[in-house]
């Protein structure tokens, strides 16, 4: 069945090619297809265009339906072009002419537009709880392990004392500005697009309002050719808020593999969280850590893609709108998926705490001992060249006893601050 159906039959080939895997990426968006109807054939029912009775009737059928939704056993067979043709049958099936009736006023387009705002509010929102769990669980690391100190590094040289406080909050923190984007992109998901039609509206005196308050909007997006193209727009604003946190998540996966290398050897986890090789019976690798990192760095090609495919677009529908769904959908899939395995991992975290033994650090100790040469009276200047004497001829005697009071430094974190930044949000 095609909602575009004229009694005529395209070819096979065309078909193919043309749905693409739209059942597949639909059965993400089926559950808000059904909650868009459900609102429309009430607003079909207030307007008078339904009975009281056919409304009546097409919501029990459309509870029905989602009822098997959430079952997992609604399906959209090869017979069908995607959910809305699926659905519409079934109602027909169920209705007779009544389920005919639900497609009145409305056109596939703002079908299309509204379930996915109503699916990435959804997403959006289950990313942000996601993020919000993981930043929790850095916070509690960071005030666990916050006096291990290790190694902060410039160049891949070694740099300056950092530690695991220093380190873990600093992601956490990062986090909530990933989180900023998002919640711009939570922004521009909750408008309502249903009643835009084709883009141009409809000569039937349907009341959007009311189908934005019955589906939660925060507001409705009134200009129609503005909601046609907010088609690739929305999805390009969730991308970019996915994006912004998987470059913190590929960052700090980066660290992770880093760190768990035996020339670094900061980190470990239990075996059970890394994986062994087929011929390297010493072998534990940090498998997991560099799939999020891959993952994540696809993640941030998101953007990109959809520009790509949307930019020299003109006002009005184009059927390139419709390989969106296939780039965003399998991308969000998969930034969920990296939070929780990062949050599942990290818990199981094991650092050591006496990295700095190695006498390999010690220049590590060299700003801090200069500093103390100036606070001692000597100028800057002098008590650099000073220190880069005594390295250089090997007599250079480090100062462990370090104190950082700032905030946001070593010994002053600042995770009440950080915790309250992210509260704010």
């Amino acid at each position: 069945m095609k909602l575009w159906d004229k009694g005529f039959s395209t070819d096979k080939k065309i078909d193919h090619f043309t749905v693409g895997n739209d059942r597949e990426l639909d059965m993400h968006l089926a559950k808000y297809d059904v909650i868009a109807s459900k609102a429309h054939a009430q607003m079909l029912g207030k307007i008078g265009l339904l009975t009281a009775k056919e409304t009546k009737d097409l919501e029990t059928e459309l509870d029905a339906i989602a009822k098997t939704i959430k079952e997992g056993t609604f399906t959209i067979e090869d017979s069908f072009e995607d959910m809305h043709s699926k659905i519409e049958y079934v109602l027909t099936e169920k209705l007779g002419d009544t389920g005919k009736k639900i497609h009145t006023a409305r056109s596939r387009n703002d079908q299309v537009l509204v379930a996915m705002h109503l699916y990435l509010k959804n997403e959006l929102s289950e990313i942000k709880s996601g993020t919000k769990e993981l930043f929790n669980l850095l916070l509690e690391l960071a005030e666990k392990h916050k006096d291990v100190l290790l190694p902060g590094y410039t160049h891949l040289q070694i740099a300056m004392p950092s530690s695991f406080g220093l380190w873990l909050s600093a992601y956490a923190e990062s986090l909530i500005d990933d989180l900023q984007f998002i919640n711009a992109a939570h922004k521009i998901a909750d408008q309502n697009p249903l009643g835009s039609a084709a883009g141009y509206g409809s000569s039937f005196p349907i009341d959007r309002s009311f189908t934005t308050k019955a589906m939660g909007f925060e507001t409705l997006k009134y200009n129609v050719v503005a909601a046609q193209m907010g088609r690739g727009k929305i999805e390009k604003s969730t991308a970019f808020g996915m994006s912004s946190i998987a470059a913190t998540l590929s960052k700090m996966a980066m660290d992770i593999c880093l760190y768990m290398s035996q020339n670094f050897d900061f980190i470990s986890f239990p075996d059970e969280l890394t994986t062994g090789s087929s011929i390297m019976p010493h072998k534990k690798n940090p498998d997991v850590f560099e799939l999020i990192r891959a993952k994540c760095n696809k993640i941030q090609a998101v953007p990109n893609q959809l520009i790509l495919i949307t930019n020299n677009l003109p006002s009005g529908y184009h059927r390139d709108l419709q390989l969106v769904k296939e780039v965003i959908v399998p991308a969000i899939q998969d930034l969920k998926a990296c939070l929780e395995l990062l949050t599942f991992s990290l818990k199981e975290i094991k650092v050591n705490a006496n990295i700095l033994d190695d006498p390999k650090y010690d220049y590590l100790f060299s700003v801090d001992t200069l500093n103390e040469l100036v606070l001692s009276g000597m100028p800057f200047r002098d008590a650099y060249k000073k220190m880069g004497i005594e390295i250089n001829e090997g007599t250079f005697s480090p100062k462990r006893d370090i104190k950082h009071s700032h905030e946001g430094s070593l010994g002053n974190l600042c995770l009440k601050e950080i915790k309250a930044k992210m509260d704010k949000i």
